[in-house]
C-alpha cells in the first residue's frame, strides 16, 4: 500500500490483514446467535471457524449441574480433532458475562500456524458465542420456571370421586411460548358424581394465565352448588361477564354419575369429547354448543349419555387437534378415527392419543383430561 505524507508505514500485507479482521468479526456478530439455543448457537461457532481460519472445530459444553462436557458440536475434519495434535491448535474457554466457565472451544489447522489476526478472529468469536450462551441458559431457566407454574397450575385440580379414574397432561406450545390459558379441573360432588372440566381462554402470555386462574376459582366456587352442568355454565358466564376486563374463555363440563352410569354433558364455545368404547374405537359426543363464557349471552342447554362399561371420556383444548390451514372437522375426524387397543384406561388414553396426534409439535398448547368409571370388585 502506498504511503501518505504523516502516515505510518504498514508492515507488507499488515493491512489487508485488518482488514480481513475486521471484516471477519462483523460477519461473526451476523453468523453466531441467530437463535438462543445452545446447540444451535455450538454450531453457528463452529461453522464460522471452519470457514474463516480452521479445518477442524470442537465445542464441548459443560452442564450447570457439574456433570462431564460433552461435545455439542464440530465442524471440519473432525479426525484433526481426535488424531495426532495438529501443527496448529488453539483451545480457549467460553466464559459467560458473570465469569461461569461454559465449555471449552478446539480448533485446528494443518498446513502453518495461526497470525496474531487469526487467533484474535477465533478468540472474538468464542466469546461472542459464549454471550449468546448464557442469554441462553438465563432464558431457558426463566421459561422452566414458568413451566412449572404453569403446570403447577394445571396439575393442581380438585379431587375426583374416588370412583373415577383420572390422567391428565399439559404440553406448552413449542420452547418459545411460555405460560397460557388452557386448563383441566375436577370437582368431587355428592353421591358419588364428580365434574370434569376443560377450559381454553383466548390468547397467551401471562395474562391468558391469570385469567385461567380466575375462571378455574369462579368454576369451583359455582361447582361446589352442585347444580347441573349447562347451570354451572350460566352462572359462570354471568359472574365473568361482569368483569370487562376478562378474556373470554371456552369451557366444556362433564357430570359424571356412576352410580346411573350416566353423562351429562355442557359446552361453551368448546370442542366437543370423545368416548373411547372398551375396544378401543372413538366417538365424538353430539351436543349442543352455547357461546364462550365472559359474553353474557347464556343459552348453554344439557346433552345426556349413558356411559358402557370401560368407556374412557376425553376432554382436551383444540392444540390437540387443530393444524395450520385445516378444516376443523377434518382435524375432529383424525381423532374419531383413531381405534387404541381394547381396555386401554385413561393414562394409556392420554398417552397414546398424545403421540399418534404428534401433540408434542403442536401450534398451541395442549390440556387433555381423560376419565374412566372404576371398575367395581365382584361381589
Amino acid at each position: 500500500m502506498a504511503e501518505r505524507a504523516g502516515e505510518r508505514a504498514w508492515p507488507e500485507g499488515e493491512y489487508e490483514a485488518v482488514l480481513a479482521r475486521l471484516d471477519a468479526m462483523e460477519h461473526a456478530a451476523a453468523e453466531i446467535g441467530t437463535a438462543l439455543d445452545e446447540r444451535t448457537v455450538c454450531a453457528e461457532l463452529a461453522g464460522f471457524l471452519v470457514r474463516r481460519v480452521a479445518d477442524a472445530v470442537a465445542v464441548d459444553l459443560g452442564s450447570p449441574d457439574g456433570a462431564p462436557p460433552l461435545r455439542a458440536a464440530t465442524a471440519g475434519d473432525t479426525a484433526l480433532l481426535d488424531g495426532s495434535p495438529a501443527p496448529a491448535v488453539l483451545l480457549l474457554p467460553m466464559l459467560a458475562r458473570d465469569g461461569e466457565d461454559l465449555g471449552r472451544v478446539r480448533v485446528a489447522r494443518t498446513g502453518r500456524a495461526f497470525t496474531a489476526h487469526e487467533s484474535a478472529v477465533v478468540a472474538h468469536a468464542v466469546r461472542l458465542a459464549a454471550l449468546h450462551l448464557g442469554h441462553a441458559r438465563r432464558l431457558a431457566a426463566t421459561e422452566a420456571t414458568a413451566l412449572h407454574l404453569q403446570r403447577a397450575l394445571v396439575a393442581e385440580p380438585g379431587r375426583p370421586h374416588p370412583n373415577l379414574e383420572i390422567a391428565g397432561r399439559y404440553l406448552p406450545a413449542g420452547p418459545r411460548t411460555l405460560v397460557g390459558g388452557d386448563w383441566f379441573e375436577t370437582v368431587r360432588l355428592h353421591f358419588g358424581r364428580s365434574l370434569l372440566v376443560v377450559g381454553d381462554v383466548m390468547g397467551h402470555g401471562l395474562d391468558a394465565a391469570v385469567d385461567m386462574n380466575a375462571y378455574r376459582t369462579a368454576l369451583r366456587e359455582v361447582a361446589a352448588t352442585d347444580l347441573p352442568p349447562h347451570r354451572v355454565l350460566r352462572q359462570l358466564d354471568a359472574v365473568v361477564a361482569e368483569d370487562e376486563g376478562r378474556r373470554p374463555a371456552t369451557c366444556l363440563l362433564i357430570q359424571v354419575d356412576p352410580a346411573r352410569s350416566t353423562a351429562t354433558f355442557a359446552s361453551a364455545g368448546h370442542l366437543p369429547p370423545v368416548v373411547f368404547a372398551a375396544d378401543g374405537s372413538a366417538e365424538l359426543v353430539d351436543l349442543p354448543v352455547g357461546p364462550p363464557l365472559g359474553t353474557g349471552l347464556g343459552g348453554y342447554e344439557p346433552a345426556v349419555r349413558t356411559l358402557a362399561p370401560a368407556d374412557t371420556l376425553l376432554l382436551f383444548t383444540d392444540g390437540l387437534v387443530e393444524r395450520r390451514g385445516e378444516d376443523i372437522d377434518h382435524s375432529l375426524a383424525r381423532l374419531a378415527a383413531l381405534r387404541l387397543p381394547a381396555g386401554s384406561g385413561p393414562e394409556a388414553v392420554v398417552d397414546d392419543v398424545l403421540r399418534r396426534l404428534d401433540a408434542h409439535t403442536a401450534e398451541d398448547d395442549v390440556a387433555v383430561l381423560a376419565a374412566r368409571v372404576r371398575e367395581r370388585p365382584a361381589p
